[in-house]
């Protein structure tokens, strides 16, 4: 049974100037320390990171509380699997409002096109209301 779902948009030219900044605080505070040792080097960072920020705002989204004081970036992990496939792992707030609606499993899908990164997060469970 499909919980929810999610779906967002983000522009290359905005990460890379977050990534520009020659700040790492900004990286730091979105992208756990899994996610940005599994990044692609540069210039391709900006497309990982585009794509991962996209993926976290669907999965956010999907769980139908957005970000807020609950669900922060960093409960919400995007990492890639051994196939290069996407994989949500949730934690803190974020696995609290998945254990709450019941969510067992994720599809998550990612693509770039142009300036943009696109993805979409469908949150899967046997029913609402937790395990």
């Amino acid at each position: 049974m499909i919980l929810g779902h999610g779906i967002d948009i983000m522009e290359l030219a905005r990460i890379k100037t977050h990534l520009g900044s020659g700040h790492d605080d900004w990286a730091d505070a979105v992208f756990s320390a899994y996610e940005r040792a599994q990044a692609d080097p540069p210039p391709h960072d900006i497309s990982f990171y585009a794509g991962r920020y996209a993926a976290k705002e669907a999965v956010a989204k999907a769980l139908g509380t957005g970000f807020s004081d609950d669900l922060t970036w960093l409960d919400i992990d995007i990492l890639r699997q051994p196939t290069g496939a996407p994989d949500v792992r949730l934690r803190g707030g974020a696995l609290e409002a998945a254990n709450a609606l019941g969510v067992t499993h994720w599809f998550i899908s990612i693509s770039h096109s142009g300036g943009y990164a696109v993805a979409s997060a469908i949150a899967v469970g046997d029913s609402r209301g937790g395990p």
